[in-house]
């Protein structure tokens, strides 16, 4: 049995981006941690900032940039001590990739680790579920081809499915987040039955919430959670 041991590096979470999103992330953090005592669990440092400007009405033109308000919150979690940076939203990386590496910690990326285990669930390809603002945006799509991964887009009509779940787990409305997500990946699976990307981190309570197998989802917030363990902890040889 493979044995893990704390490398004593501190995490720094920018959450906010939902507020139950970044709960959910660190619910699994600590359920998936390989600790049997409290001191075995990594230190956290967190920061959750429900007042930067909506990600997806910034990229569409219709809000302000949160990207000033992003990295300053970044570095001040550096600041307090972070050495391993994850911020559990997606859309955020639109603006969080223009100065990441000018940042002075590393930053665990949402994105390119979702798309990286997609890729080892299914190397054929997935279905990418998010925002309006992660979709057009193209993030996913750039990640996807650096790995030369193949994903599917819903069409437009699903894609407003996919909104919609978000804003009720938004609003706290986890049972309609739920149906409204089991009617929308029926219809996809229907089409071509493919795991399920979400890539918005609403989405993975929403799918949670909808009686779905969760194998074949591909949870944007379990992938973030995953690769940050693999930052914070050394296997014993």
């Amino acid at each position: 049995m493979t044995k893990y041991k704390k490398n004593g590096k501190k995490l720094g979470v920018l959450g906010g981006m939902g507020p139950a999103a970044a709960a959910e992330f660190l619910r699994q953090l600590a359920a998936k941690c390989p600790a049997a005592t409290d001191q075995e669990h990594p230190v956290v440092y967190m920061i959750g900032d429900c007042e930067i400007p909506d990600r997806s009405k910034a990229i569409f033109g219709k809000d302000e940039s949160p990207a000033p308000v992003l990295e300053a919150r970044l570095r001040q979690l550096c600041d307090m001590g972070a050495e391993v940076l994850a911020v559990p939203c997606n859309t955020a990386h639109y603006f969080i990739d223009d100065f990441k590496a000018a940042l002075p910690q590393p930053l665990v990326h949402i994105i390119e680790e979702t798309v990286l285990a997609a890729q080892r669930l299914n190397p054929e390809g997935a279905w990418m579920l998010s925002t309006h603002g992660t979709r057009a945006s193209g993030l996913y799509q750039k990640y996807a081809d650096k790995h030369g991964y193949t994903l599917y887009l819903p069409n437009e009509e699903q894609a407003e499915k996919a909104q919609q779940a978000i804003f009720y787990v938004k609003a706290g409305e986890l049972d309609r987040a739920g149906a409204v997500t089991k009617a929308l990946v029926e219809e996809l699976w229907r089409e071509r039955g493919l795991p399920v990307m979400t890539a918005c981190t609403e989405l993975p309570l929403g799918y949670a919430a909808s009686g779905l197998p969760l194998d074949r989802e591909v949870s944007s917030i379990g992938a973030l959670v995953d690769a940050c363990i693999r930052m914070l902890y050394d296997e014993v040889k």
